[in-house]
């Protein structure tokens, strides 16, 4: 894919919720489902085809179907789609043929939240040319939503957001999402994501100490041949957690997201931090308004945002930049930081 010497790991991420708002003309129900997971296995195969992934296994709980991906991960609930996809993946193209099964195998008829995400691109000259720029990607995005765009960080450090809020909407339970994208990873760390020094993705998995960095996680890991990564996991209680590695030296990259409770936040990134050791990273933290008020802020005064607000390093690391900004039913919080080296 692309330049045979280069991979972009850095992924686009789309998350989508539906709500059930079919016409009557459209038969509003007729006994569908009200529930994303009724899409059959087959549709979703040619959907990933429209945006050059396919699916290499899958895990279910009885709250969301957790896809790993050859181009990352794909988690599918009952209300809601998070599509993520590295490389050279057109993502957006995703949206469209996404309502038109959605509309035929459930009840679900109307996007109510929409965002789309990604960081800067090391090498975005290698993208497909809607991809190639963020205000691109937004302006194709304003085709079929009244979104709002916005840009965090500066230089190699951006982030960019795509968000878009129906008139009314509101998800009926509360949530939370951190995700973490680090760069200039160890290479001695990386080297454990290679076949020639891990024969299994077990094996990968506990050597580099993955399968500890959530509690309760019930893994499902895959590498490749030569090198690369990804693993998805479910919780008991419903929650996720997804990993994807890029181990080349020359452009490592790993992400990690989780939607696990606010407040275990803190000890999750430590623990992150200390088994990939990157030379730099990105925090994005977003905090359903629900939380907020149901907790009266003291997940976030005991969390990560709030430790990173008092002081400019972390863990070994000197904080450059945060941004916090509200939307309409989360707050979201972006940090970035580099290795402190004095």
């Amino acid at each position: 894919m692309g330049d045979p010497f280069f991979y972009e790991g850095a992924e686009k991420l789309l998350e989508v919720w539906f709500t059930g708002t079919v016409s009557s003309s459209e038969d509003s129900g007729g006994g569908r489902p009200t529930d994303l997971r009724a899409i059959p296995r087959y549709e979703l195969d040619e959907l990933l085809k429209t945006i050059g992934a396919e699916i290499i296994s899958v895990m279910s709980s009885s709250t969301v179907d957790a896809y790993v991906l050859s181009e990352s991960s794909m988690f599918v609930s009952a209300d809601r789609i998070i599509l993520k996809t590295c490389g050279t993946t057109k993502l957006i193209a995703a949206i469209c043929p996404l309502v038109k099964l959605t509309k035929q195998y459930t009840s679900l008829g109307e996007i109510t939240e929409l965002y789309y995400s990604r960081k800067e691109f090391l090498r975005p000259d290698l993208q497909d040319p809607v991809y190639s720029s963020f205000p691109i990607e937004s302006k194709q995005l304003d085709t079929g939503f009244d979104g709002t765009a916005y840009t965090f960080g500066e230089g190699d450090r951006r982030w960019y957001m795509y968000a878009f809020t129906a008139d009314g909407s509101r998800n009926a339970a509360a949530s939370c999402c951190l995700e973490i994208m680090m760069e200039q990873l160890d290479p001695a760390v990386m080297a454990i994501f290679t076949r020639k020094v891990s024969e299994s993705a077990k094996c990968a998995t506990e050597r580099s100490g993955i399968d500890k960095l959530v509690v309760n996680l019930n893994i499902d890991d895959f590498l490749f041949d030569p090198c690369g990564y990804s693993m998805n996991g479910l919780t008991p209680a419903g929650h996720y957690a997804t990993i994807h590695i890029t181990p080349e030296s020359a452009f490592s990259y790993v992400s990690f997201e989780t939607n696990v409770p606010l407040d275990q936040y803190p000890a999750i990134v430590k623990r992150v931090l200390a088994a990939f050791r990157p030379g730099k990273f990105i925090c994005a933290v977003h905090a359903d308004n629900k939380i907020n008020d149901m907790a009266k802020e003291e997940s976030l005064r005991l969390g990560f945002i709030k430790l990173a607000e008092e002081t400019d390093t972390f863990e070994g690391f000197k904080l450059l930049d945060i941004e916090a900004i509200s939307l309409r039913n989360h707050r979201l919080s972006y940090l970035s930081f580099v290795q402190d080296i004095t």
